[in-house]
């Protein structure tokens, strides 16, 4: 599927705050978690829910660490996927699904946030597009994510926040590992 709209993707930097802020919305995305689910433990995140994992996310930002990208439609921000290396997600390394297939450094793609009224009009695959080029742009030879394959058509979003498999398929990912029926490990080799 493609866009019918014009589609601008930029890093998310101290200046692009407000935008990330006004695309979460007050719920902070999805019940208060305002991307940090992978990044903190589960004591951490439930105890900062809210407002403490937006001030977390917004210190890492102000940091100068760039935690994702944002998609615009005209000044309009549309959509936020979430990708560092493997490292800056340390839940990943608690979880028997998604350990490491290998001991190749990756970047992981861990979540995505689409405004409702731009759901299902490729913005995720122009997201994991821009992500695989800023990547690389950054030293990243392979792209990692953990979509999911959902068990119905019509599943809500807020299962499907890690992306679907097909989005990534469309964006040239392909499988690598499955330990889980529904949540494959795929993968984006960058040729260099």
């Amino acid at each position: 599927m493609t866009t019918t709209f014009d589609l601008n993707i930029f890093p998310v930097t101290p200046e692009r705050w407000p935008d990330l802020e006004a695309l979460f919305g007050p719920k902070g995305a999805c019940a208060g978690c305002w991307c940090m689910y992978w990044r903190v433990t589960r004591k951490v995140y439930n105890a900062q829910q809210g407002d403490g994992n937006r001030q977390a996310i917004r210190a890492i930002i102000e940091s100068g660490e760039i935690p994702g990208l944002l998609a615009y439609n005209g000044s309009e921000t549309i959509g936020w996927i979430s990708i560092e290396p493997r490292p800056a997600f340390p839940v990943l390394e608690n979880s028997r699904i998604l350990a490491p297939v290998d001991d190749q450094p990756v970047w992981s793609v861990v979540c995505f946030f689409v405004n409702r009224r731009y759901r299902r009009q490729g913005v995720t695959v122009g997201l994991l597009k821009a992500a695989v080029e800023y990547a690389a742009s950054h030293g990243a030879r392979i792209i990692e994510g953990y979509p999911v394959i959902p068990k119905h058509e019509k599943a809500p979003p807020v299962f499907i926040y890690t992306g679907t498999a097909s989005a990534f398929q469309q964006a040239g990912f392909v499988e690598v590992a499955r330990r889980s029926e529904t949540r494959p490990i795929m993968r984006k080799y960058v040729d260099r």
